[in-house]
């Protein structure tokens, strides 16, 4: 991670969290319920696999897991 964050999420359960965050980090194989993201197109972005170690950057604010465990920075 080359950004510097003020803080981070710890996210393993299957609640939404919701905030604005600029990094979601896989810690572990995870699944992806719903993301909601600033200024996004594309297909809908619901029940996608997130391998261990992946990182996506890009303005979030909410995250929904199915399984997994990962780690979203805050912006």
């Amino acid at each position: 991670m080359s950004e510097s964050y003020p803080g981070a999420e710890f996210i393993k359960d299957t609640v939404a969290h919701t905030g604005r965050f600029g990094e979601i980090v896989a810690l572990e194989d995870s699944v992806i319920a719903s993301l909601t993201a600033v200024d996004y197109t594309g297909n809908a972005r619901t029940s996608f696999p997130l391998k261990a170690a992946c990182e996506m950057c890009g303005v979030f604010t909410s995250i929904t897991l199915t399984s997994g465990t990962v780690i979203a920075y805050k912006i």
